[in-house]
């Protein structure tokens, strides 16, 4: 897996474009929403909400888009019901995209999700369309600042803890677990007072695909549109982005 590193793909393509502050935001958002949606909204009774919400506020993210994003997990947004919904397709050059969106409004966010395909040279397709081409698996991120960690103890220690795998490279340490271990992996790690820079269950390409130059450009457009929606909360696919 070291050859096709989620963590450094994501350092790559941050690198590539500008790094928009509501984009940071979103991505704090989910994390906020996922630990809320798990532990519940009380930060001194939830010690993962807590860490994201820290995250959050270090990057400047407004103290109401993060109380939206714990009522959003805690149902207390002034009534309204939000849904998980799963979006599959191509992309350019038939790039497979799964996004998965939190709405409110199934109408307004499908037809945001089609325009920003069409609008691309993409196309959205049905359920199961490209999630076969995915493994969903547990995916969890250490940095080793200043080199304080030991290589060998925090193998044997996530190994022991149910982790199938553990990869190190250029001082970050990514952890993979199939998704009934995640939980318990994550919650030894911050029990131990690791400091996850990422922890989630999503989706890994089974292979990758390196698009045309034009078509990349068409991609990187199509998440930049995608991500621009308050209504995203993750967009996986299989391109490789050249670093």
């Amino acid at each position: 897996m070291a050859g096709h590193s989620k963590w450094h793909n994501i350092q790559r393509r941050k690198n590539a474009q500008d790094a928009k502050k509501g984009k940071i935001f979103m991505r704090h958002a989910k994390n906020i929403y996922t630990a809320a949606k798990e532990g519940g909204g009380d930060l001194d009774m939830n010690p993962s909400l807590r860490t994201a919400v820290d995250k959050a506020k270090a990057d400047n993210m407004p103290n109401d888009n993060i109380d939206r994003a714990i009522k959003k997990a805690t149902g207390d947004l002034d009534g309204a019901n939000y849904e998980e919904i799963t979006y599959e397709g191509y992309g350019p050059g038939g790039i497979a995209v799964i996004i998965n969106v939190l709405t409110d409004n199934k109408n307004r966010t499908a037809s945001e999700v089609r325009h920003a395909f069409k609008k691309n040279d993409g196309n959205l397709g049905e359920n199961g369309s490209v999630t076969f081409m995915f493994d969903r698996k547990g995916y969890i991120v250490i940095e080793n600042k200043d080199g304080a960690i030991d290589e060998d103890e925090i193998s044997m220690e996530v190994i022991e803890a149910g982790a199938d795998d553990i990869v190190y490279e250029n001082g970050v340490f990514e952890i993979y677990t199939i998704p009934e271990s995640f939980q318990n992996v994550r919650d030894y790690l911050r029990d131990n007072d690791y400091e996850l820079e990422e922890a989630d269950v999503t989706f890994f390409p089974q292979t990758h695909s390196t698009p045309s130059e034009e078509d990349e450009q068409k991609m990187l457009n199509l998440i930049d549109m995608l991500e621009d929606s308050e209504d995203t909360q993750d967009i996986h696919h299989n391109m490789e982005i050249d670093g």
